[in-house]
């Protein structure tokens, strides 16, 4: 049994993730109100009570302050990965963490809300972010699959596998946010996603349900 026991925060930590929740949910007020092209950082910030200066130590791109997620999403396929249980393959655990996330209407899955996920499509550059996030995580991937299988992450194999499984993902992230930008609510989106989930990763199990076990 695990006993580590983590020290409790500070006051001082404390009052700094306290601002930056305070810096981030007003930008997300902001940018849904108003765009993200137009809100500028120096809005944020009086919005937030804090020195622009404040707002940019925190946040070292305006991008980062409507993609709070970044690194829980980049890192979520190879977590999956890494933290599955001994003799169940990689695709095993992705395909039962991505039906964990939609039971439970995950953010990082894409249930993120019509606001959220209509500024999002409104702006070129939120797209091309989130776009690069999917690259991002589809590389994690890669390089969690390599380890597992002792290979370099330029391996044909494990970027094929990589690739397939990391597409899969980033098409039911898209359908998630077509069904909400089509005004469905979550709890049908999910579970029409769940059954287009169930048709994808049947697609890819002949090939790679296996892959790997170790």
């Amino acid at each position: 049994m695990d006993t580590t026991t983590t020290a409790p925060l500070g006051l001082r930590e404390i009052k700094k993730q306290e601002t930056r929740q305070l810096i981030s949910d007003q930008a997300t007020r902001l940018f849904i109100a108003r765009g993200f092209e137009e809100t500028t950082i120096a809005e944020i910030a009086d919005a937030a009570r804090v020195a622009k200066k404040t707002v940019t130590n925190y946040f070292a791109r305006k991008e980062d302050l409507a993609l709070d997620h970044q690194a829980a999403f980049v890192a979520s396929l190879a977590d999956a990965v890494t933290s599955r249980p001994d003799g169940e393959s990689a695709y095993a655990a992705l395909r039962r963490a991505f039906d964990t996330a939609v039971a439970a209407q995950d953010p990082v899955a894409g249930f993120a809300g019509p606001e959220f996920t209509r500024m999002i499509a409104d702006s070129p550059t939120l797209t091309v972010c989130l776009r690069s996030l999917h690259d991002q995580r589809e590389q994690a991937l890669a390089a969690a699959l390599a380890a597992e299988v002792g290979a370099a992450p330029e391996d044909i194999a494990v970027r094929t596998t990589a690739g397939l499984l990391g597409t899969v993902h980033r098409i039911l992230f898209q359908r998630i946010q077509e069904l909400t930008l089509a005004g469905v609510p979550n709890a049908e989106i999910a579970g029409i996603v769940a059954g287009d989930a169930n048709r994808a990763f049947d697609l890819l199990g002949p090939a790679l349900d296996n892959y790997p076990t170790t």
